[in-house]
Protein backbone atom coordinates (compact mmCIF):
# COMPACT_ATOMS: atom_id res chain seq x y z
CA UNK A 1 0.00 0.00 0.00
CA UNK A 2 1.36 3.33 -0.82
CA UNK A 3 1.46 6.16 0.75
CA UNK A 4 -0.67 9.28 -0.87
CA UNK A 5 0.17 12.94 0.21
CA UNK A 6 -2.14 15.77 0.04
CA UNK A 7 -1.09 18.23 -2.71
CA UNK A 8 -1.25 21.61 -2.45
CA UNK A 9 -3.07 24.01 -3.69
CA UNK A 10 -2.90 27.45 -5.38
CA UNK A 11 -2.42 30.39 -3.50
CA UNK A 12 -0.06 28.39 -0.76
CA UNK A 13 3.56 29.64 -0.53
CA UNK A 14 5.11 26.57 -1.57
CA UNK A 15 4.01 26.29 -4.84
CA UNK A 16 6.12 30.31 -5.41
CA UNK A 17 9.01 29.04 -4.73
CA UNK A 18 11.54 27.85 -6.77
CA UNK A 19 13.01 24.22 -5.36
CA UNK A 20 16.09 23.21 -4.49
CA UNK A 21 18.71 21.40 -6.84
CA UNK A 22 18.58 17.21 -5.20
CA UNK A 23 21.89 17.30 -3.98
CA UNK A 24 24.60 14.49 -4.70
CA UNK A 25 24.97 12.74 -2.36
CA UNK A 26 21.35 12.20 -2.21
CA UNK A 27 21.26 10.74 -5.63
CA UNK A 28 20.17 6.64 -4.85
CA UNK A 29 19.30 7.40 -1.38
CA UNK A 30 16.21 5.91 0.47
CA UNK A 31 14.53 9.19 0.92
CA UNK A 32 15.03 9.88 -2.61
CA UNK A 33 13.52 6.64 -3.66
CA UNK A 34 10.77 6.44 -1.55
CA UNK A 35 9.98 10.40 -1.90
CA UNK A 36 9.75 9.13 -6.13
CA UNK A 37 7.60 6.28 -4.87
CA UNK A 38 4.93 8.66 -3.22
CA UNK A 39 4.92 11.15 -5.76
CA UNK A 40 4.17 8.66 -8.16
CA UNK A 41 1.34 6.93 -6.07
CA UNK A 42 -0.44 10.24 -5.47
CA UNK A 43 -0.45 11.11 -9.23
CA UNK A 44 -1.95 7.94 -10.41
CA UNK A 45 -4.91 8.41 -7.18
CA UNK A 46 -5.36 11.57 -8.77
CA UNK A 47 -5.75 10.71 -12.13
CA UNK A 48 -2.27 12.60 -13.19
CA UNK A 49 -0.17 12.37 -16.11
CA UNK A 50 3.34 14.55 -14.26
CA UNK A 51 3.48 15.39 -10.40
CA UNK A 52 6.72 17.84 -9.60
CA UNK A 53 7.82 17.76 -5.42
CA UNK A 54 6.37 20.60 -4.49
CA UNK A 55 3.08 20.12 -5.48
CA UNK A 56 3.69 17.71 -2.11
CA UNK A 57 4.94 19.96 -0.04
CA UNK A 58 8.54 19.47 -0.72
CA UNK A 59 10.87 21.89 -2.40
CA UNK A 60 13.11 19.68 -4.00
CA UNK A 61 13.90 19.67 -8.45
CA UNK A 62 12.01 16.21 -8.71
CA UNK A 63 9.47 15.68 -11.30
CA UNK A 64 7.49 12.55 -12.89
CA UNK A 65 6.04 12.73 -16.45
CA UNK A 66 3.98 9.73 -16.85
CA UNK A 67 1.32 10.15 -19.78
CA UNK A 68 -1.58 7.43 -20.24
CA UNK A 69 -5.04 7.90 -20.75
CA UNK A 70 -6.61 8.50 -18.02
CA UNK A 71 -10.13 10.30 -16.80
CA UNK A 72 -8.77 13.80 -17.19
CA UNK A 73 -6.48 13.16 -19.94
CA UNK A 74 -8.22 10.54 -22.21
CA UNK A 75 -6.27 10.90 -25.24
CA UNK A 76 -3.48 11.09 -23.85
CA UNK A 77 -0.21 8.72 -25.87
CA UNK A 78 1.00 5.89 -23.52
CA UNK A 79 4.39 6.45 -22.21
CA UNK A 80 6.57 4.71 -19.50
CA UNK A 81 6.97 6.99 -16.28
CA UNK A 82 10.05 9.19 -16.18
CA UNK A 83 11.50 10.30 -12.94
CA UNK A 84 13.81 13.74 -13.60
CA UNK A 85 16.20 15.03 -10.62
CA UNK A 86 17.22 18.41 -11.10
CA UNK A 87 15.10 18.87 -15.28
CA UNK A 88 16.78 21.67 -17.49
CA UNK A 89 15.35 22.15 -20.48
CA UNK A 90 18.27 22.52 -22.74
CA UNK A 91 15.99 23.59 -25.96
CA UNK A 92 12.95 24.54 -27.37
CA UNK A 93 11.26 24.55 -30.68
CA UNK A 94 10.22 27.08 -32.40
CA UNK A 95 6.93 25.58 -33.20
CA UNK A 96 4.40 25.44 -30.23
CA UNK A 97 1.19 24.54 -29.97
CA UNK A 98 -1.89 24.89 -27.53
CA UNK A 99 -3.35 22.07 -25.48
CA UNK A 100 -5.28 21.82 -22.72
CA UNK A 101 -3.82 21.68 -19.20
CA UNK A 102 -5.09 21.25 -15.73
CA UNK A 103 -2.95 20.66 -12.58
CA UNK A 104 -3.46 18.80 -9.69
CA UNK A 105 -2.88 22.13 -7.66
CA UNK A 106 -5.29 24.22 -9.07
CA UNK A 107 -8.48 21.82 -9.16
CA UNK A 108 -11.30 22.16 -11.91
CA UNK A 109 -9.98 24.52 -13.72
CA UNK A 110 -8.34 23.74 -17.57
CA UNK A 111 -7.35 26.28 -19.88
CA UNK A 112 -5.47 25.95 -23.36
CA UNK A 113 -1.73 26.85 -23.11
CA UNK A 114 0.66 27.14 -25.32
CA UNK A 115 3.98 25.12 -25.16
CA UNK A 116 7.17 24.16 -27.29
CA UNK A 117 6.13 21.39 -29.52
CA UNK A 118 9.54 19.75 -28.71
CA UNK A 119 11.94 20.25 -26.11
CA UNK A 120 15.53 18.58 -25.33
CA UNK A 121 16.32 17.89 -21.62
CA UNK A 122 18.81 17.17 -19.60
CA UNK A 123 18.21 15.25 -15.55
CA UNK A 124 19.87 12.62 -13.47
CA UNK A 125 18.06 9.70 -12.74
CA UNK A 126 17.42 8.80 -9.05
CA UNK A 127 20.68 7.13 -9.19
CA UNK A 128 22.45 10.18 -10.16
CA UNK A 129 23.39 8.94 -13.74
CA UNK A 130 23.09 11.73 -15.99
CA UNK A 131 20.39 11.47 -19.02
CA UNK A 132 19.26 13.64 -22.27
CA UNK A 133 16.08 13.28 -23.74
CA UNK A 134 14.23 15.08 -26.44
CA UNK A 135 10.14 15.03 -26.07
CA UNK A 136 7.69 15.53 -28.40
CA UNK A 137 3.94 16.20 -27.89
CA UNK A 138 1.59 16.31 -24.82
CA UNK A 139 4.84 14.28 -23.00
CA UNK A 140 7.31 17.19 -23.88
CA UNK A 141 3.94 19.61 -22.61
CA UNK A 142 4.04 17.63 -19.07
CA UNK A 143 7.92 17.91 -18.42
CA UNK A 144 7.20 21.93 -19.34
CA UNK A 145 4.14 21.84 -17.01
CA UNK A 146 6.06 20.34 -14.41
CA UNK A 147 9.61 21.99 -14.45
CA UNK A 148 7.41 25.62 -14.60
CA UNK A 149 6.48 24.07 -10.50
CA UNK A 150 9.83 23.98 -9.94
CA UNK A 151 9.93 27.83 -10.76
CA UNK A 152 7.18 28.43 -8.62
CA UNK A 153 4.67 28.89 -11.66
CA UNK A 154 1.81 27.50 -12.42
CA UNK A 155 0.45 26.83 -15.45
CA UNK A 156 -2.70 29.58 -15.38
CA UNK A 157 -0.14 31.87 -14.50
CA UNK A 158 1.22 31.46 -18.38
CA UNK A 159 -2.39 32.79 -19.50
CA UNK A 160 -3.01 35.73 -21.30
CA UNK A 161 -4.84 38.11 -19.52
Amino acid sequence: MSVILPVAQRGEEILKLKAAPVAEAEFNSEWLMQLASVMHATMLERNGVGIAAPQLYISKQVIIAASRPNLRYPDAPEMQPVVMINPQILEFSETTCLGEEGCLSVPNQRAQVERAQVIRVLYHTLEGDVMETTFEGFPARIVQHEVDHLNGILFVDRLKA
